[in-house]
């Protein structure tokens, strides 16, 4: 039976002399998703992608791609022939033309698809004849992301993809990427630290931070099980201990007490209860409010 996950890492670290860039990091990426994997910068996305592509080995854990293991010589070969791969810095030779640079890449992909290539060139409107260096970054990209895309690859590894770019090129970039995962049956690993992006077109995300996942799970799941209970009191907002799973973060402001759940609302406030609030309001959490209280819950 194939695996159902194309990517599966369990406890993967890496240091660089006494720098920790991983530090036990599980992921899990179904074939056929769009995976958004957010950190700061510094967060170790990054490392993780080398680590995948077989371009630098762990210190310890495991990592898996296609049920192969990545820091296998042989099988990080098989990794990277059914892998797409665009890097933030969109590395292409600057000498060629975009036809020129084309018919190169296809030359290497037997199972290139040359519908497709027309189809990106027409809507990226690239110019056969431009040369390379002389490409905005923004054409640079949607070059890059067509090389990608046409090769018949079955993972795209995208890191950072849009970096630097306008509004209208983003938004072109990311609805290319969503009608080619649901044309392709393409599994898509999108590293950024652009949360509106990834909320976009991401099905599942992980959110990494000091080299480990702090959350992690299906976009849709985590909308619904994350909300923000704010309660008020007649004086100073108590500082309880509440029994409740999924209490992620407590603040206390004068008569107000506001507490991150990520396990719902309803056992929160049957606790509250008894603590006598005058007033109790529940509010859904976006992923951009996710992320913030996570990455900065250790600070």
């Amino acid at each position: 039976m194939a695996d159902p996950r194309t990517i599966e890492t369990i406890d993967l670290r890496k240091s660089f002399g006494t720098t920790e860039a991983l530090r036990g990091l599980d992921l899990d990426v179904p074939a056929g998703s769009i995976f958004g994997f957010l950190g700061r910068n510094g967060a170790g996305k990054t490392t993780t992608i080398k680590i995948l592509l077989g371009m630098t080995r762990p210190t310890a854990g495991r990592a898996r791609v296609f049920g192969l293991p990545a820091d296998a010589p042989e099988s990080s070969v098989e990794i990277r022939r059914r892998t797409g791969f665009v890097s933030e810095d969109k590395e292409l030779y600057e000498y060629m033309t975009v036809d020129e640079i084309v018919r190169f890449t296809a030359a290497f992909y037997p199972k290139w698809h040359r519908d497709l290539e027309q189809r990106y060139l027409r809507a990226f409107e690239l110019p056969l004849a431009g040369r390379i260096k002389a490409l905005s970054r923004g054409a640079r990209t949607k070059l890059a992301l067509l090389l990608a895309l046409c090769r018949g690859a079955e993972l795209l590894v995208l890191d950072e993809p849009t970096s630097g770019l306008d509004p209208a090129v983003t938004e072109e970039v990311l609805q290319a990427l969503v009608a080619h995962v649901a044309s392709q049956e393409t599994t898509v690993f999108f590293s950024s630290h652009q949360i509106a992006e990834v909320d976009q077109i991401a099905d599942r995300v992980a959110i990494v931070d000091r080299g480990r996942a702090v959350v992690a799970g299906e976009l849709e799941e985590l909308r619904e099980r994350y909300r923000r209970i704010q309660l008020v009191f007649d004086g100073g907002a108590p500082q309880p201990a509440f029994r409740a799973p999924g209490v992620e973060r407590m603040r206390r402001e004068g008569r107000v007490l506001t507490v991150l759940s990520s396990a719902g609302a309803d056992r929160i406030i049957d606790e509250a209860r008894a603590l006598n609030p005058v007033s109790v309001d529940v509010v859904p959490v976006t992923l951009k409010e996710i992320f913030l209280e996570t990455v900065s819950a250790e600070d």
